[in-house]
C-alpha cells in the first residue's frame, strides 16, 4: 500500500500503522480470499523447459524454490519493510539467523565490528564464534558515541548496536552514533526487537539496517520463530539475498503466515503493555525490596529525555535489580521472586501477550561469561520482566509474595 493518484490529480494520504499492519503486503489470489493465503510448497512448476531457465538465471520474475522465495514469506516480508518504512526485507529463520546473515555479508577474514557491550547473551555468543573465522570485534559502551569513534580501525566493517538493549534498556543515540558510521562509510545495523516498528523506525533515525527477532512483538503470542533483515534495496538484493539463498536459514512459510497474523494485532498489543509496563515499573521503584528499576519510561531512567525523543513510549521490558549485601544474598533473593510467582510465566521469551520472568545472569546471559556480564552491567540481583496484557494490579500482587518473602 502506498500514495496513491487518480486522474483529478488528488492525492490520497497515506495509510496509518494500524491499517498497514493489518492490510499490507499480501496480494489476493484469483480466488479472493479473505483471510492471507498461505503457501506450503518447497518447490515451484514451470510451463516449459525455457521458462524454467529463465528463472533461475534471474531473467524472469517468478518463484523457483521456497529456500529461495515463497509468496507467503514474501508477504510478511513486504508487510513488515512497509511498517519499518524500509526498501527491501529479507525474512530468515529465526532473529539469531538475521544477525547472522546480515554480519558475515558484510565482513570476511580480517574485518573488524564495533559492537556495543549491552547485547543479548546469544549475540554475544555468536561474535565469539565469528572470532575463530578471523572476525573481530571491539567492544564499546552504546550511551557514549565518542567510543564509536575512538573504536574506528580501517578494517572496521559495521557498527552493531541494540537500543533499547536487552535486558538493561540502555538507549543509543541513533542520531549521533548513525553520523559517525556515516563519516567513516560504513553501516550502522540496529537491532529493533525490543521496540518493533510500533514504538521506533531506527531508519528514520539515521541506521541503515534493522534486524528483528520476530519471535518477539512480531508474533506476540509466543508460537513461532523469526527473523529479518531490512535495509536499502541495494544492500538487501546485492549483499544479503545471495546469502541467505545460498546458506539457507530460510523463514518458513507456516511461520511467515503466523507471523502475518501476529502483525495485525501489533500497534494494540504494543499499546497496552506500555501501559502495562509503565504502570509495573512505577509500583516496582516505590518497593522498599527493589534496589533500582530500569524502564524507559520512567524520568528516573538515565536515558529517559533520549528515549522518548526517539520512541513513541517506555516499551514493556523491565530491569529491576533486588537489594542484597552480596552477590550470593541478591542472587537467593532474584531467584525467590521467580520461585514465588504463580501468574508470571518463568522462560526467557518475551514480546508475548503474557507476562515472563527472568533472571538473565544464570538465563539469557549465562553463556557470555562473568567478565562480559560485568562489562554489561548484568549482576546477580537482576531481573528482567516482558510485560504482557494482564491486568497489572494481577502482575504487581504476583511480584509481591516474592519481594515481600526476602
Amino acid at each position: 500500500m502506498s500514495e496513491k493518484r487518480d486522474d483529478g490529480g488528488s492525492t490520497d494520504p497515506a495509510p496509518g500503522f494500524d491499517t498497514l499492519a493489518v492490510r499490507s503486503g499480501v496480494e489476493r489470489t484469483h480466488y479472493l480470499e479473505h483471510s492471507d493465503p498461505i503457501f506450503l510448497t518447497s518447490s515451484f512448476v514451470f510451463d516449459n523447459a525455457a521458462q524454467a531457465a529463465a528463472r533461475f538465471a534471474g531473467d524472469e520474475p517468478g518463484f523457483v524454490y521456497s529456500r529461495a522465495g515463497n509468496p507467503t514469506v514474501t508477504a510478511f516480508q513486504n508487510r513488515l519493510a512497509m511498517l519499518e518504512g524500509a526498501e527491501a526485507c529479507v525474512a530468515t529463520a529465526s532473529g539469531m539467523s538475521a544477525i547472522m546473515a546480515t554480519v558475515m555479508s558484510l565482513t570476511a577474514s580480517g574485518s573488524r565490528v564495533v559492537a556495543a557491550r549491552e547485547l543479548f547473551g546469544a549475540t554475544l555468543q555468536m561474535f565469539k564464534i565469528l572470532e575463530r573465522f578471523g572476525v573481530s570485534v571491539d567492544y564499546v559502551k552504546v550511551t557514549e558515541p565518542q567510543q564509536w569513534r575512538a573504536a574506528l580501525r580501517p578494517e572496521t566493517r559495521l557498527f552493531y548496536l541494540e537500543s533499547p538493549s536487552n535486558p538493561l534498556t540502555e538507549i543509543a543515540d541513533l542520531g549521533a552514533i548513525s553520523g559517525i558510521a556515516r563519516a567513516a562509510g560504513l553501516p550502522l545495523v540496529v537491532d529493533n526487537c525490543l521496540c518493533s516498528p510500533a514504538l521506533q523506525r531506527p531508519l528514520a533515525l539515521g541506521a541503515d539496517i534493522v534486524v528483528h527477532s520476530a519471535t518477539k512483538y512480531l508474533d506476540g503470542q509466543g508460537r513461532v520463530l523469526g527473523g529479518a533483515v531490512l535495509g536499502s534495496r541495494a544492500f538487501i538484493e546485492e549483499t544479503l539475498v545471495p546469502f541467505v539463498r545460498t546458506t539457507g536459514p530460510t523463514l518458513s512459510a507456516f511461520n511467515a503466515w503466523v507471523l502475518l497474523k501476529g502483525m495485525e494485532t501489533l500497534g494494540l498489543r504494543m499499546e497496552r503493555q506500555c501501559a502495562n509496563a509503565l504502570e509495573l515499573a512505577r509500583w516496582l521503584e516505590a518497593h522498599p525490596a527493589v534496589e533500582r528499576v530500569l524502564y524507559p519510561g520512567l524520568t528516573s531512567h538515565p536515558q529517559h529525555r533520549l528515549a522518548m525523543s526517539q520512541q513513541s513510549a517506555g516499551g514493556a521490558v523491565i530491569a529491576f535489580e533486588v537489594r542484597g549485601a552480596d552477590d550470593e544474598t541478591r542472587r537467593r533473593r532474584a531467584w525467590q521472586v521467580i520461585d514465588n510467582c504463580r501468574l508470571l510465566s518463568i522462560t526467557a521469551n518475551l514480546g508475548d501477550v503474557k507476562t515472563t520472568i527472568t533472571h538473565p545472569a544464570s538465563t539469557t546471559h549465562s553463556r557470555a561469561g562473568s567478565e562480559a556480564r560485568l562489562a554489561a552491567g548484568i549482576g546477580e540481583g537482576l531481573l528482567r520482566i516482558a510485560v504482557g496484557v494482564e491486568n497489572v494490579t494481577d502482575l504487581s500482587a504476583d511480584l509481591a509474595r516474592g519481594l515481600a518473602a526476602g
